[in-house]
């Protein structure tokens, strides 16, 4: 018991970790998503999608410090047409384990247990409808 328990307990926070870690993943994943999408609006700039990210990621439960930057692209047009102008969203936040790094030192692991999870969204601009 005295040798298996400590194993168990690694192994059991290491998946409970890994589910908050995934679960933050999404959420910026999506944040990233929906940020490319304001910032291709007609009427919004880059900072528009750049505040979108953070309530984004605030509402999705991420806390911390969520860095976005929104960036105008230019994307290749269908069958070697013009290029369209789009925007591309690149959100980044650290990870920090919360109970594998306590577990993992018991061990001889490293006490800096994070990780930087890096998402990036590319959107076309929305064009307003010919008259």
């Amino acid at each position: 018991m005295a040798i298996v328990l400590p194993l168990l307990l690694l192994l059991i926070m290491g998946m409970v970790d890994f589910g908050f870690l995934f679960q933050r993943y999404v959420v910026l994943t999506n944040a990233a998503a929906e940020g490319a999408r304001v910032g291709t609006l007609p009427g919004y700039s880059p900072a528009d999608a750049v505040a979108r990210v953070q309530a984004y990621a605030t509402n999705g439960g991420v806390s911390g410090v969520v860095n976005a930057v929104a960036v105008a692209v230019a994307l290749p047009g269908a069958g070697g047409g013009p290029a369209w102008p789009g925007v591309q969203v690149t959100v980044t936040h650290v990870y920090t384990y919360q109970f594998l790094t306590p577990i993992a030192a018991l061990f001889g692991g490293g006490t800096d247990g994070s990780v930087t999870i890096t998402t990036r969204s590319t959107m076309r601009s929305q064009m307003a409808a010919a008259p």
